[in-house]
């Protein structure tokens, strides 16, 4: 008897412990060995227990670092990310970050430090209402009340951002509930009966569209990021080569069809191929599969597949029918409703005419761009890191004129090779999203390419670079200017450059070495190719200062309130 109650009392003190440690404990057996984040006051003891275990703790620079990073690391494993911040304004500069990954569908798990329950509600020292503050732009979120809560609400976390559509989960701790000492009960079941996402289409409903495209003589799929994220790149090649549908993609779903496949068009969108947006204006089938139907995809909707029987396959029925009216809706995973597809979709349509007339389209309006004297042209640029890396590379971009023409000329044929800020457009977002890709991915080369201006928004997470030896190489396509507002002036401001224009910059050379990384100033194409291969070659972080044509625009172009057959710029 006495053993027995022996064993039962150690085994009492080994199920007590604080709710910091409670965190670290289910952290682990989540799975989880990095997170990325910044220490404060009200996290100062959930830092103090995960000093005592082996999770590897990425300290950034600044929380906006830190949450890019994450997104990064998400994109590129399917994992979640891991954030920790502290309360006030550690958390708030989580924020845009949060919407960014919202937007995006990444999953993220977010634990803020909050102030003592005892003064929630006092205008505390740096306290922040994180939960009502980031409630619409969170996939779901929570305050701890009770310590005895957090191994429970940890699991939910997980559960909710990595199941059904993915998106951002953010776990407020106040600082007494870090300290508090509970009962630690391992959480091995999930019950939310509110929450059940639906994952297996209707039968009935993919037969529709197996009808659908047995009588279809334009069809065209537009493939987004959710065919990445469901892992059904395989089923949308084998539908496509099956009944011989050309393919576009989204801007988030390049990589999710082979970019060098003859049935693939290149990108829709404001600045996709002429093709690829003929194929969307003419088409009389249209198979929509995990993508948004967002407006820089769709143009002004009244002449967007205004010919076609619109399909919409998406894991988040609100999405469907949210911008275009759709006429076979499906619910489900895009992995399991292609796979169903397969299955049923025994008849093609006579599709020949249709993918020989969009193949001479592709051949006769190709993206373009003007090779003039020694100047480097940022089209050429993105050729020349393409074919020194085999598109094998990670690429991670920030949002502008740069990410356009990384997305049309760098050509991505493998999935979860492209990082990039789509429905937010957040600048600062592609150097850190580098390094949480390179953590997550050590194996591949990671390219961070972005603007002058963007990077100067994130710069800090230099020191990260420094302190890892993370083998990240930077390129800095430097157009002097914030180029897309410059475009857009250009175009439709009558030239009248307001403030997009940076004549005076630092020395990004000088700036890399301050923080002890190589670094070097490109001018032509020659220059650029040969440093890019010996920063390929130097297995060490490499900044390239690309000094490009300042007044290079992104073409072609669908102009505001223009329909997605009216684009400018399609010919020289």
């Amino acid at each position: 008897m006495k053993a027995s109650w022996v064993a039962e009392e150690e085994k009492s003190k080994v199920l007590k412990m604080s709710g910091a440690d409670m965190l670290m404990e289910a952290l682990e057996r989540e799975g989880v060995d990095v997170l990325f984040g910044y220490p404060g006051g009200a996290v100062l003891p959930i830092y103090d227990a995960l000093y005592k275990r082996n999770i590897k703790h990425i300290l950034t620079r600044h929380e906006q670092g830190a949450i890019h990073a994450a997104q990064g690391f998400a994109r590129v494993t399917g994992k979640p990310g891991i954030v920790i911040a502290t309360s006030g304004p550690g958390a708030t500069n989580l924020v845009t970050g949060i919407a960014d990954a919202m937007i995006d569908s990444l999953p993220l798990v977010i634990f803020t430090g909050q102030v003592a329950t005892s003064v929630i509600g006092t205008d505390a020292f740096q306290e922040a209402d994180i939960v009502g503050i980031t409630m619409p732009i969170t996939k779901h979120n929570y305050q701890v009340r009770k310590v005895e809560e957090l191994p429970g609400i940890i699991k939910e976390a997980f559960h909710v951002a990595q199941t059904g559509r993915p998106g951002p989960v953010l776990v407020d701790i106040p600082k007494d509930i870090s300290t508090s000492i509970g009962s630690y009960k391992p959480s091995n079941e999930v019950d939310l009966p509110g929450y059940q996402p639906t994952t297996m289409p209707n039968l009935l409903q993919v037969k529709r569209l197996a009808d659908a495209i047995a009588q279809a003589k334009k069809p065209v799929i537009l493939a987004g990021a959710g065919v990445l994220f469901a892992k059904a790149e395989e089923e949308i090649l084998a539908l496509a080569e099956q009944h011989k549908i050309p393919v576009t993609n989204t801007l988030l779903g390049l990589g999710s069809f082979p970019s060098e496949h003859p049935l693939f068009l290149g990108m829709a969108g404001m600045h996709g191929t002429y093709a690829a947006n003929t194929a969307l204006h003419e088409c009389d089938l249209l198979i929509g599969i995990g993508a948004r139907f967002d407006d820089r995809l769709t143009g002004n909707l009244a002449h967007f597949a205004q010919k076609a029987t619109v399909a919409h396959i998406d894991i988040d029925p609100a999405e469907i029918g949210k911008n275009v009216e759709t006429l076979i809706p499906i619910v489900g995973c895009a992995k399991h409703t292609a796979a169903a597809l397969l299955r049923e979709s025994t008849t093609s349509g006579d599709t020949e005419e249709w993918v020989c007339q969009l193949a001479e389209l592709k051949n006769s309006y190709p993206l373009w761009y003007k090779n003039e004297g020694d100047v480097l042209k940022p089209q050429r640029l993105l050729e020349i890191i393409h074919e020194e890396t085999k598109g094998e590379a990670i690429v991670t971009t920030d949002v502008g004129q740069h990410q356009m023409w990384t997305a049309q000329y760098y050509g991505f044929s493998k999935p979860n090779r492209w990082v990039t800020s789509g429905g937010l457009g957040t600048m600062g977002f592609g150097f850190p999203a580098a390094i949480g890709a390179k953590i997550g991915k050590p194996e591949l080369p990671v390219v961070a390419v972005t603007g002058d201006a963007g990077f100067q928004m994130t710069l800090q997470e230099l020191s990260v670079l420094q302190e890892m030896k993370l083998p990240v190489i930077i390129v800095i396509v430097n157009n002097q200017s914030l180029g897309m507002v410059r475009q857009w002036q250009e175009i439709f401001y009558e030239e009248r450059y307001s403030e997009s224009l940076l004549p005076v910059q630092p020395d990004f050379v000088k700036l890399a070495a301050a923080y002890g990384i190589e670094a070097a100033s490109v001018t032509t194409e020659e220059e650029a190719r040969a440093k890019f291969a010996e920063a390929l070659d130097s297995k060490a972080p490499f900044l390239l200062d690309c000094r490009v044509a300042s007044d290079e625009n992104v073409y072609p172009m669908i102009a505001p309130g223009k329909g997605i057959h009216q684009m400018i710029g399609v010919k020289p």
